[in-house]
C-alpha cells in the first residue's frame, strides 16, 4: 500500500476539483465541496490547515471513492 502524501488543505481542494468536486460554501477555516457530476460521491468538508492529518486524509480519499494510488497520481 502506498504511503499517504503530506498535503495542505488548499492543495487537497485543488486535487478534488480535478475529479469534479466544486466548492459549495465556506465557514471559517472549513470548506465544503460537492461533486455535481457524480451524486454517488459524498459531500466533503476540508479544513484549510497547513497539514491534513493522515486519518482525515484517508477518510476524505475514501469518501471521494478513490484509492491512495489514484489520489497520488492526481
Amino acid at each position: 500500500m502506498p504511503k499517504l502524501p503530506v498535503i495542505s488543505g488548499k492543495k487537497l481542494i485543488k486535487k478534488l476539483e480535478k475529479i469534479g468536486y466544486s466548492v459549495v460554501r465556506q465557514k471559517g477555516s472549513h470548506v465544503r465541496l460537492r461533486n455535481f457530476n457524480n451524486f454517488n460521491c459524498k459531500p466533503i468538508t476540508v479544513p484549510l490547515h497547513k497539514i491534513i492529518k493522515p486519518g482525515l486524509l484517508c477518510q476524505i480519499i475514501k469518501d471521494a471513492n478513490l484509492t491512495i494510488k489514484e489520489f497520488s497520481n492526481l
